[in-house]
């Protein structure tokens, strides 16, 4: 049985010496799929995703990619292997350009990256419009498609979304969920923690929910929606 493309394999740790937030979880993500990690507040979703890139000390388990471990690995030596991980707060340059900010994204690349930038900004029209613009005077939702587009320009072999619609308006969630389904369907995983459950589940291919640390269900998005205790518990009914 081959590993998945990226997996965080029965994870206990936490942060510094102090105690384990995550006990045994285990996060996976396929090629070309989404999955999201969703739960109540304080259930270890950022903090697992933290522990994927390396952020945290995993005491005991494992961290693969592509079926390299990885568990040793900074995380900046994480990014040299493909990840992409896109913080929910501080995650742009504000007194830098639109571009400025992407042309950033690509700093562990020796090639032309152009290529990419033009990908970048047909994934995101509203960036190319705005390219000259510092990124600090852009609306909520268009911060954040800098902060994935910034990202891709590592052309990451995964990306990994801490919270990408916090803050943001129904209307923005929605159509940047639209463009990270279009990631997705260039094969490159994603995994993303997310508040809005109910909409994550819509378009995620897997889903994790966390309950204080320890995986409590897991499924696709439609099982998890259609599933009583889940929604009792976790969506409002």
């Amino acid at each position: 049985m081959n590993d998945p493309f990226l997996i965080g394999d029965a994870m206990t740790g936490g942060y510094g010496k102090g105690p384990d937030i995550l006990h045994g979880c285990t996060i996976a993500a396929e090629k070309g799929e989404i999955a999201v990690i969703v739960g109540p507040n304080g259930a270890g979703k950022s903090t697992a995703m933290k522990a994927l890139f390396g952020m945290l000390n995993v005491n005991s388990g494992s961290v693969r990619l592509d079926g390299e471990d990885i568990t040793a690995l900074s995380p900046q030596e994480r990014v040299v292997k493909g990840m992409g991980f896109v913080p929910q707060t501080s995650n742009i340059f504000t007194s830098m350009t639109v571009e400025e900010n992407l042309e950033m994204g690509a700093f562990i690349r020796r090639d032309d990256f152009s290529d990419t930038m033009t990908q970048i900004y047909d994934l995101f029209p509203i960036l190319k419009e705005k390219r000259n613009q510092a990124a600090g005077e852009l609306s909520g939702g268009q911060r954040q498609q800098v902060a994935v587009g910034r990202a891709l320009m590592t052309q990451p072999k995964v990306l990994m979304l801490d919270e990408p619609t916090a803050g943001v308006s129904p209307i923005v969630m929605d159509e940047l969920f639209d463009r990270i389904i279009e990631v997705a369907r260039t094969g490159i995983p994603i995994l993303m923690v997310e508040q809005n459950a109910r909409q994550a589940l819509e378009i995620a291919d897997k889903a994790y929910v966390l309950v204080q640390g320890r995986n409590a269900h897991t499924g696709t998005g439609k099982e998890l929606l259609a599933d009583e205790e889940v929604r009792r518990s976790f969506l409002g009914g």
